[in-house]
This record gives C-alpha cells, sequence and structure tokens, in this order.
C-alpha cells in the first residue's frame, strides 16, 4: 500500500494545532495515510523509525540568493541538509531572468559576495531562457534538490528594457512605452506562476563590473511612477513586493506602508520587507518594528510582513571584504578597488584614512554596522598574538585609533586577517519578541549569498532550539506547533504556495527532527569547500539534528549523508507556481538508496 511509513513519530501538520503521535503512509509522492495504528509495511516499504521525534512539514525558506548556485549545484545541499524542502530565489531585485548575462553577474555577485566570475561562468554555461516562462520551464528541468518559487527581479527588468546604463543613471525617466514593458513582463512572470517583484531601495548595494562599478543597483534609481506602474500589476494580481526602506536621511518606509494599504476601496499590497532586527546601532528601533505591522493592518488595512532572522545576525570577514563598509564614503572606496596593490595603496594614505576615522567616529549618519571596533573579534590571523582580541584592544596596545589598528593589520595581511562581530538581534528578550510577533515572517537568511561572512543556513533549527529551550520558563516563546507553523504553513500560505503542510493529500514534504539534538551544535560554525565557485563557503553541521528530509515522498537525507545520485542523477524539487496546486510527484519505483 505504501512506498514509505514514517513510523511513531510526533505529527505536525503546519497548521499550529496540537501534535499528535502518528504512523504516516506516502504513496506516489503524497500522504495517503495518516494513523493513530500501526500501518502495515509491505516488502520494499522503506519505513523511517521516528520514534521519540517529530515529523514536520519541510521547512520553507523565504529569502535566498540561490539563484547562480541552483544552476551549479541543483540539489542545493547546504539547505536540504537542514530540513529545508522550498526556497525562494529572485530576493531583494536580484534575478537572472531577462538581463544578459554580464549585466546579471554586474547586480549580483557584489551586492551578495559572491565571485563575479564564477557568477558569469555559470550563467554562460547554463542559461537557455530568455523569457519568465522559458526560466520557470528551465528550473523545472533540472534535478532539483528543494522545491524553488521566483519573484522577479526590479534590477532585472529594469536593466532589461532600459541598458543598464540608463538603468543606473539618476536623469532617467522611463517613456510611456518602456513602462508599458516592465509591466507586461511582470505580468508575464505572474502569468509563469511567480511570485511577485522584489525590489531594492537601499542605496548601501552597489554593482559589480568595470563600467557601472560602483553604482547602486538598477532599482533604487527608479522613481514614485515607475513604482506606482509595477505595483499596480502586482495589486491586481495579488502577487507580492519584496524589498527594503532607505537607509538615510530621507526615510521611505513610509511610502511602502501607503502602497500597502487597502484604504478607498482598493485592495491591500502584500508587502514583505527587509528587516525587523533589534540592531545594535540603533536600539530603539526595535520597538518600531515590533509595533509597527500589527498595528498598519489593523488600523490602515496594510497587508504587511517585516522579514527576521531569528538568530543573531553575527557576521565574519576576510580583511576589509564586507558589505557594510559600503554604507559609508571611506569603506565603499576601498571596496571599489578591486586591484589588492591598490587598495593597499589608499589603506596607507593618510587623507583616506583621516576620512575613515571620521565616518568612523561619526554616530549620527545612518548605518546598519555600529563602527565600534572593540566589538570586533579578531578570529584568525598570522600573527597569532592579535587572536581572540578586538581590533580596538589592539589599538590599544598600540597606541593607535581603532581605524589605524584595523587598517594596518589589513594591509600587513590582507583577506588572512579574519574577524566578526554580531550586528543585530544580541538581546534574547527582544529576539524572543520579534520571533513571536504576528507583523514579523521567519526569514532573511541569505542562503547562497555572503559565501565567505555567513552562515543561517539552519535558522529554522536554531529557533526551534531556543523556543523548545523555553518551555520550561513561566512564559515560554511560542509553542513548539506554532514555531513549526510559522516556518512553514503559515509563510506557505501567506505567499500562496502549494508546501509548508503534512495533511493528507499533502505532498510528502517533511522533516524527521530529533529534539534531544536540537542543542549547541545547532549553533556552531563550519567551513566546507565549494570548487564551483572557488572557495570554501561558511556552512552549518548539526547531522544529528534532522534525522532524516523527504521531499515529493523520496528521502533525500539520512543522519549526515545524502542518498546516492541525489542532485547529479535525480533529483526531488519542482518550481512552485504561486496561485496553483504544485505539479503532484510522477510515481518512483528506482530502488531506495
Amino acid at each position: 500500500m505504501f512506498d514509505m511509513i514514517v513510523r511513531n513519530g510526533l505529527w505536525f501538520d503546519g497548521t499550529g494545532t496540537a501534535p499528535q503521535r502518528r504512523d504516516i503512509g506516502v504513496r506516489d509522492g503524497i500522504v495517503t495515510a495518516i494513523s493513530a495504528e500501526p500501518l502495515t509495511a509491505e516488502p520494499g516499504t522503506e519505513v523511517i523509525d521516528a520514534d521519540g521525534q517529530w515529523v514536520a512539514p519541510g521547512f520553507v525558506d523565504v529569502h535566498t540568493h540561490y539563484d547562480a548556485e541552483v544552476l551549479a549545484r541543483p540539489e542545493l545541499s547546504e539547505s536540504v541538509r537542514h530540513g529545508v524542502t522550498t526556497v525562494f530565489v529572485g530576493n531583494c531585485s536580484l534575478s537572472t531572468v531577462l538581463a544578459s548575462n554580464e549585466d546579471c553577474a554586474d547586480i549580483f555577485s557584489r551586492v551578495e559576495a559572491v565571485p563575479r566570475d564564477a557568477v558569469l561562468g555559470v550563467l554562460d554555461g547554463h542559461r537557455a531562457w530568455q523569457t519568465p516562462a522559458e526560466y520557470a520551464a528551465a528550473l523545472d528541468a533540472l534535478p532539483l534538490g528543494p522545491n524553488v518559487a521566483a519573484f522577479l527581479g526590479h534590477s532585472d527588468l529594469r536593466t532589461h528594457v532600459l541598458g543598464l546604463g540608463r538603468a543606473v543613471t539618476r536623469e532617467t525617466r522611463p517613456t510611456d512605452a518602456e513602462l508599458a514593458r516592465m509591466q507586461s513582463l511582470l505580468e508575464q512572470a505572474i502569468d509563469a506562476g511567480f511570485l511577485g517583484m522584489s525590489s531594492m531601495t537601499n542605496t548601501l548595494d552597489k554593482i559589480d563590473g568595470t563600467i557601472y562599478r560602483s553604482r547602486s543597483l538598477p532599482s533604487t534609481y527608479a522613481r514614485g511612477r515607475e513604482f506606482r506602474a509595477l505595483n499596480k500589476v502586482l495589486r491586481k494580481r495579488n502577487r507580492i513586493l519584496q524589498s527594503a526602506p532607505t537607509i538615510n536621511f530621507r526615510p521611505n518606509i513610509a511610502k511602502f506602508f501607503a502602497a500597502s494599504s487597502g484604504l478607498f476601496g482598493r485592495a491591500p499590497l502584500r508587502t514583505s520587507l527587509l528587516s525587523a532586527a533589534d540592531s545594535k546601532a540603533y536600539p530603539f528601533i526595535v520597538y518600531f518594528m515590533m509595533y509597527a505591522a500589527p498595528l498598519l493592518n489593523r488600523f490602515a488595512r496594510t497587508d504587511f510582513r517585516w522579514q527576521h532572522l531569528p538568530v543573531p545576525f553575527t557576521v565574519h570577514a576576510d580583511g576589509i571584504d564586507l558589505v557594510v563598509f559600503e554604507e559609508f564614503g571611506a569603506g565603499a572606496a576601498a571596496l571599489h578597488l578591486k586591484d589588492e596593490v591598490e587598495r593597499d595603496k589608499l589603506l596607507q594614505d593618510k587623507e583616506y584614512r583621516r576620512r575613515f576615522r571620521k565616518d568612523y567616529d561619526d554616530k549620527f549618519s545612518p548605518r546598519i554596522w555600529h563602527r565600534d571596533f572593540f566589538d570586533a573579534t579578531i578570529v584568525a590571523c598570522p600573527d597569532t598574538g592579535v587572536v581572540g582580541k578586538t581590533i580596538g584592544q589592539v589599538g590599544v596596545e598600540r597606541g593607535v585609533h581603532p581605524v589605524d589598528a584595523y587598517l594596518d593589520l589589513v594591509v600587513e595581511y590582507g583577506t588572512r586577517l579574519r574577524w566578526r562581530t554580531t550586528v543585530a538581534n544580541h538581546r534574547p528578550k527582544y529576539l524572543d519578541k520579534l520571533a513571536a510577533n504576528p507583523g514579523v515572517q521567519m526569514g532573511f537568511g541569505d542562503a547562497g549569498a555572503h559565501l565567505r561572512n555567513m552562515a543561517f543556513y539552519n535558522y529554522h533549527l536554531r529557533l526551534l532550539e531556543r523556543v523548545r529551550s523555553s518551555q520550561g520558563r513561566r512564559t515560554p516563546i511560542m509553542s513548539i506547533e506554532r514555531a513549526i507553523h510559522r516556518l512553514t504553513g503559515e509563510l506557505a500560505d501567506w505567499y500562496g504556495l502549494d508546501a509548508g503542510h503534512l495533511r493528507l493529500g499533502d505532498r510528502a514534504d517533511l522533516v524527521v527532527i530529533d529534539p534531544a539534538k536540537l542543542d549547541h551544535s545547532v549553533h556552531a560554525l563550519h567551513e566546507s569547500p565549494m570548487p564551483e565557485f572557488g572557495l570554501d563557503r561558511m556552512v552549518n553541521r548539526n547531522d544529528d539534528t534532522v534525522t532524516a528530509t523527504v521531499i515529493n515522498g523520496r528521502t533525500v537525507y539520512r543522519r549526515g549523508e545524502f542518498a546516492t545520485g541525489f542532485g547529479d542523477d535525480w533529483g526531488t524539487g519542482q518550481f512552485l507556481r504561486a496561485g496553483a496546486p504544485a505539479r503532484k510527484p510522477a510515481p518512483d519505483r528506482s530502488p531506495v538508496s
């Protein structure tokens, strides 16, 4: 009767209802039985013993930048091993759907800290699409690990219609015909099942390449008329705008709230913004993050959510290669230079150092990074005497300003100087409040980006570890079932996807978790070779926590091992189309690995 039985696990269905101990039977990739009595296993039935474990819908990761990696390594194993069965690409205005390969590499690489040559090589080697529908079909044809859903990126769209030069020029005003063309392409993407459009208004993010290097992303040059034209399509089709507000002295957050509002007889515009965080730079802003969305959704008829990374936002850097330096002039000037000799010459220049110190000491300019080298710990350096110290401490010992101590270390050791800092989500009290807030969505893990800077591939498990640990408190963060709902069904339902649930008739996307192994191991960081991109990436490794990941009815991961041929000879995922049922898996009668 069954291809697979998940035996005697504590079953969570993804709706937030209380869990029950059940056997789950799977046939042809579909959940066909959920039974309080033991199900009968026939010869050839795969049985997963889940006694004492949690059986939940596979996790949904709404904010990744796997756009290049999915072509080179479609199994996306760094997410799958942590129970993620659905990922979103095309975030932050960055997709690889319409613009040329060169332009896509330019707008994607520097922002997401992925080598440009690698991105361009992957696109040149795999791209065979010109339209959104062809892109969806191309992803569907890959041996995908997880299921994939996509946004159309505004920077990608704008570059395709205007050309990169005009797209990153402030004086450019799209003609009526060009706006109509943008609207038409967005309609085509929605017809193909895209989630909606992602944009970006924060000018911190810069493009790569040579001709237009260091200009902000194309979508940051768009004006109100262009946004209104595209939002009109999204509102009419009930699709989503994903974006981020400006971080400068001209905040535009109110415009997003107004656009999302459903007052005066119009439909709300579903809007997901980056990001709800407890910022070290602005500790008081956490109250705005906690109360703005619930109040607006109630009284202004918005349909607005913040995205929130439910773990401390700790970043690492090799030398000066860290995106937060883009937020002030001296840092951006250094990152503009690709040649190491030229960069070192600049870092030694007295006038440049004066500018850097001025930017560092300016406590009133808008920022993401707290700009405190006494809160920046050196984790690796050829000079082992500085390892474990803060950069500020090194400055005190040398009798110099922290900026000079830092720049001296960068000039001497380059990327062999490795350091870390936490920029947000450092106070457990507010981290817990944000995780439980109804105006907040779990996301912003940035899987596939910032490969040397961060690793949040398993943030779902890290949240569950915190929630489970809180169950003995007088006031827990939330119940286990609500936490799983927040990581699965709540997200899939809001984005309009056939995912995130584990009920009769649902596709068998599921994760089996050993709650006893939700421990310190989920917070550890490791590195793993990524030869396709020519580097070692930061990753998470907690192989005893997830005992099985099943996607579309096939076991792809068991206790630290992937199924033979997974991602090379066969895959399990599909392109998920918003607002439509997922394609049911084809019957599979191949032997279980």
